[in-house]
């Protein structure tokens, strides 16, 4: 299994994880599509997950909202998210934690998870298809909820730059402060509460 993860840099929204089980019979057909999703526009992206869904890639999911992240900070809070990806897939396909090994994109092991082994991966949406796979469906599910978040939050742009800290961003940041979707624990969004309004 695969695990990856999106949304560690932004000022706002959560950080989602995924991981990703590809069954032997789907790695030929998939492979030429799936690939680091930062690579990918986003409609390569969409069209990857709905390839993937119908060749039996299996999927896992997890997230950490801002709340989580300012109270933990955002490593310890990616690892919750995975951990919760990882036993919701496990969960999902019947696997033995004891005989599954989890490949781990970048240079950690997912902290507070018993039973599967695991593997860091430096660069692993680039050198796994499983990584590249849960970094694709990682990536899409938070986009969407980006855009779900810029309706509720109108003013920032969320669903245009997915909450990372772009020039347009941190100006209605300074503009409105920040919305209950940002992260208080990130220096951007901390000077900008500071602001009086």
């Amino acid at each position: 299994m695969g695990v990856d993860e999106a949304g560690r840099g932004p000022l706002a929204g959560p950080v989602a994880a995924c991981a990703a089980w590809v069954p032997p019979g789907s790695a030929e057909l998939i492979s030429p599509l799936v690939n680091d999703s930062k690579k990918l526009t986003a409609a390569r992206r969409e069209g990857a997950l709905r390839l993937m869904l119908s060749s039996g890639v299996r999927f896992g999911f997890g997230y950490a909202l801002p709340e989580e992240i300012d109270r933990v900070n955002i490593l310890e809070a990616t690892f919750n998210a995975m951990g919760a990806a990882v036993r919701r897939l496990l969960a999902y396909t019947g696997a033995d934690p004891a005989g599954t090994l989890l490949l781990v994109d970048g240079p950690h092991r997912i902290k507070r998870l018993e039973g599967p082994a695991q593997e860091p991966v430096v660069d692993g949406d680039a050198r796994s298809l499983s990584i590249a796979a849960a970094s694709i469906f990682a990536k899409v599910v938070r986009d969407r909820w980006m855009g779900v978040l810029d309706a509720r939050h109108p003013g920032y742009g969320l669903a245009g730059h997915k909450g990372y800290g772009t020039a347009s961003h941190l100006e209605a940041l300074r503009r409105l402060g920040p919305s209950p979707e940002h992260r208080l624990s990130f220096a951007p969004v901390r000077a900008a509460a500071a602001v009086p309004r």
